[in-house]
């Protein structure tokens, strides 16, 4: 298992999910994936996506003005 971070900071719906998307393709399952945003969308779009498609969301949380989501890869 490995750890990594995807900055989709200033991005705005669907980028922050596409990005996402495109980067858990070059992971393994298992691997943790933290994506810092700051289009509050992304507290229900990455969570949904990550339902649909097999990934679980570790945590996440909303501080001064950003929007951190946590995953682990299905």
């Amino acid at each position: 298992m490995s750890e990594f971070t995807l900055n989709a900071r200033r991005l705005l719906c669907p980028l922050p999910v596409i990005r996402t998307q495109d980067k858990v393709k070059t992971l393994q399952s298992g691997d943790v994936l933290t994506v810092e945003c700051t289009d509050p969308g992304v507290m229900q779009d990455i969570p949904a996506w990550c339902r649909i498609n097999g990934h679980r969301v570790l945590e996440t949380r909303a501080e001064n003005g950003e929007y951190v989501i946590v995953l682990q890869v299905g």
